[in-house]
């Protein structure tokens, strides 16, 4: 609600939210983060007595992200809405609804550094045979899984991603995927050859007996609409569940394994990003960080003079 040319702070996140989605191509988790994010801030704010978007503060933004800090919460969560605080402040003063951008010299905590889950090439190779020997019978969701994997596993996509492939999305003659990343950011990636194949027998035996009505999406569910990103999420992480090692246990793990991967078998760090679809080279050298650690433990347990 806007009164006297105030814009009111909650109406504020509300259509910040809008143009994150609209205008900016932002997915639908990303921009839900930002509402929860701002949906608090907007809160503590009212507590402080401040409803209006031109009156929020450098000072009341340090002392929301404080009060985080104060109640425990990890350094990433405190940079991640830091990071949400920037973007409204800025969209706010750059579409002259606030006279100040507030927000302008507020810095984000150092994220902690947790280097991601990596399967070695032989947990993987296991995982993907005991999905190999579950498919072998007609059971279309055994067929589906064995698909999903090796996907996942040799195209480095995010849940996302594949879970909005069509089946016009893939070309089985040139081995590649067209994918929908962030920011609508479309890329062509390739993947091998047991996926290919894994693929063409759930298109041939297991999609059509998912299939109920008429659907593009390559996924299907067992109601046979599109797969969804939590039905992913469960079936890597019982998976995962089974394997040792600790770290985060859900589809972006193999994501990590995969790049990870080709960084170990000699690929270049540009061609590693281009196929992730990073923005940003840096993001993509936390993988070296991995096959840095990887060495040293090989060199550890083997070399006599480690």
């Amino acid at each position: 609600m806007q009164h006297d040319g105030i814009v009111q702070l909650e109406r504020a996140v509300d259509d910040f939210a809008v143009y994150l989605a609209a205008e900016r191509g932002f997915s639908v988790h990303t921009v839900r983060s930002y509402r929860s994010d701002l949906g608090q801030l907007s809160s503590f704010a009212h507590s402080r007595g401040i409803d209006d978007a031109d009156r929020v503060s450098l000072e009341l933004l340090r002392d929301w992200l404080w009060q985080g800090s104060q109640a425990g919460l990890a350094r990433s969560t405190l940079a991640r809405r830091s990071a949400a605080a920037r973007g409204l402040t800025s969209w706010l003063a750059k579409t002259d609804q606030v006279a100040v951008d507030a927000a302008s010299r507020l810095k984000s905590p150092r994220a902690d550094q947790h280097l991601p889950r990596v399967l070695t090439a032989l947990q993987m190779g296991s995982m993907l045979a005991g999905l190999f020997s579950r498919a072998t019978s007609d059971a279309p969701e055994a067929i589906r899984e064995l698909a999903v994997i090796e996907l996942l596993y040799a195209s480095a996509l995010r849940v996302s991603e594949l879970t909005g492939l069509d089946v016009a999305s893939v070309d089985l003659g040139r081995l590649t995927v067209r994918v929908t990343g962030k920011g609508s950011k479309e890329r062509v990636v390739p993947f091998g050859v047991p996926a290919k194949q894994a693929i063409e027998r759930y298109l041939a035996v297991a999609r059509p007996g998912l299939l109920r009505d008429p659907t593009d999406a390559l996924f299907l569910s067992g109601r046979g609409v599109r797969l969804g990103t939590r039905a992913v999420y469960t079936l890597v992480s019982t998976l995962l569940s089974a394997i040792p090692g600790s770290g985060p246990s859900g589809p972006h793990a193999l994501r990590h394994t995969a790049a990870t991967h080709l960084l170990d078998g000699g690929a270049d760090l540009r061609a590693v990003q281009e196929l992730l679809g990073h923005a940003s080279l840096g993001t993509t050298q936390i993988y070296t960080h991995v096959s840095a650690e990887r060495l040293k433990e090989s060199y550890r347990s083997a070399h006599p003079r480690a």
